[in-house]
């Protein structure tokens, strides 16, 4: 019997789908890729480039002339195609729902708007880990958020060697926030994404057996590699997670042999850190699930601070905090809350995580201007200060947040807290991992303190720990029991002790 080919094999169940992004200098970009391009790869490309929002689009017409590929302007609920390409029309937001693009109209005027960032974050929702993304030349920092959203799906980015790309802004944007996988000249770029296609696609859909299935003993090694160089021992991670980064990592360098990814890792320590840094899955961005912060202004604070005394030290702890968005998200409604409520108030929010280059980000509150896809205008207005390379979190805010690197797993928490915010971090973590924690978070709360996880979270069997504020959102009230302090103990967690910062808290005082 005739073996089908890899297009064959891909178009049977699904194909790629690469987003390109673009901006000044983009035209060139996208002609040189498409030259260098085959036409009849089985993967399907959806351009967004920067266009005028007054004029017609030629680039349908101009990119016709260097692809044999059929080059359609995007039209609402267009299927996607393989060995097509897919262009936004002008003055559109373009999104992709279950393999069908969509168009609405522009969320943020112009000067504002951030249509890559906006493609990527939607590609990476509806494609997971199978999402590519290519970023080219271009002004400004529209990719780098969307990047983020690929990497934390576990998918691929490939970006434009900045100093090939005739204006380096945002190549250069998603470089030095290390969000790029392969960072090419664009002629490059065809040849790296073919040759990515063939030996992801195949993994992904069950053809080839996993890491574990292979080799069960490479796993442990790699795990034994990443614990001595880096000091974390990812064992109470979700397995398939830890699996499928690991097969990722294998397939940005086209090792097909764990046992040769094992060497490799042991000939080059960078990659240790890289795959460290896989691992941690960094994804995050302000006011996360927006409906969760507003149920917490409007409920969970007010009931916090119900009958406490004037000038009451309100403490706050955010597990996991990656770059700092969350626990900055907090103190901004926090402060808003409390004005509102006519209070005066002290805060102290501590920001925890075991990624010191995410820790140091978190400390120096400064953000690309992309976050102004999830901060509202008046909130930019109010708590950023605006820079050139994007936006600084103002001083007021920042000090009512202490960060620090901090391995939730083993070291000592904080106690006497009000708030603990843990969202989108137990996902991640094995059911027996998680049922350590819940009885150290009940035990680092005050009595009727709040718990607060991602809406994909819960607190399991702990019933007796918790009560439910708002079941779809995830809140929870601590319950008075012994049984936590006996879990911590038999659990094996570290010893807890009241942790005092260098800071004292910041305090909010009554409007006038």
């Amino acid at each position: 019997m005739k073996k089908k080919s890899f297009k064959k094999k891909i178009e049977d169940k699904t194909f790629p789908i690469v987003g390109m992004g673009a901006s000044a200098g983009g035209l060139e970009a996208f002609e040189l890729f498409f030259r260098h391009m085959p036409s009849d790869s089985g993967i399907a490309f959806v351009l967004v480039p920067h266009l005028d929002p007054t004029h017609a689009s030629l680039m349908t017409d101009l990119l016709k002339r260097f692809t044999k590929m059929e080059v359609r302007e995007a039209k609402d609920g267009m299927p996607v195609e393989p060995d097509h390409v897919f262009i936004t029309p002008p003055n559109k937001d373009m999104g992709i729902y279950h393999g069908a693009l969509q168009l609405t109209e522009p969320g943020a005027p112009r000067g504002l708007r951030m249509p890559i960032d906006f493609f990527f974050r939607s590609l990476a929702e509806d494609h997971g880990e199978k999402t590519i993304c290519i970023l080219l030349s271009g002004t400004g920092t529209d990719g780098t958020m969307g990047l983020r959203a690929v990497h934390g799906v576990g998918g691929i980015s490939m970006v434009q060697e900045p100093s090939s790309a005739k204006y380096e802004g945002m190549p250069g944007s998603a470089v030095k926030a290390g969000l790029a996988d392969y960072v090419l000249p664009v002629e490059k770029m065809p040849e790296q994404l073919t040759a990515y296609v063939k030996h992801f696609y195949p993994k992904r859909m069950g053809e080839i057996p996993t890491i574990v299935e292979r080799a069960p003993s490479s796993l442990q090694k790699i795990l034994m590699l990443l614990r001595s160089r880096t000091g974390h021992d990812f064992s109470y991670y979700k397995k398939n997670t830890v699996h499928r980064r690991i097969e990722r990592r294998m397939s940005v360098h086209q090792i097909e042999d764990p046992p040769t990814y094992v060497r490799y890792l042991q000939e080059h320590p960078d990659e240790v850190q890289m795959l460290f840094k896989e691992l941690l899955i960094r994804v995050t961005n302000f006011f996360r699930e927006p409906e969760a912060f507003e149920v917490l202004g409007r409920e969970v604070i007010p009931r916090l601070l119900g009958n406490k005394p004037e000038d009451y030290p309100l403490r706050v702890w955010v597990p996991g905090c990656a770059t700092g968005e969350e626990a900055y998200s907090l103190a901004i409604v926090l402060w808003e809350s409390i004005v509102e409520l006519n209070r005066a108030c002290k805060i102290q929010i501590f920001g925890t995580d075991i990624d010191e280059e995410s820790i140091a980000q978190a400390r120096s509150g400064l953000y690309p201007s992309n976050i102004a896809i999830d901060v509202s205008p008046q909130r930019l207005k109010q708590f950023f200060q605006k820079e050139e390379n994007g936006y600084r979190i103002k001083k007021e805010i920042r000090e009512t947040v202490v960060f620090a690197v901090q391995n939730v797993i083993t070291d000592t928490p904080f106690i006497k807290l009000d708030l603990i915010s843990c969202r989108n971090l137990l996902i991640y973590l094995e059911a027996e991992l998680q049922k350590k924690l819940m009885p150290l978070f009940h035990y680092s709360l005050k009595p009727e303190g709040m718990l607060f996880l991602g809406s994909s979270e819960s607190v399991g069997g702990f019933t007796d720990l918790f009560t439910p504020i708002d079941k779809k959102w995830k809140v929870f009230q601590r319950k008075d029991s012994a049984s936590s302090i006996q879990a911590v103990v038999f659990a094996g967690l570290p010893e807890i002790y009241e942790q005092s910062s260098k800071e004292s808290p910041k305090g909010i005082r009554k409007p006038r």
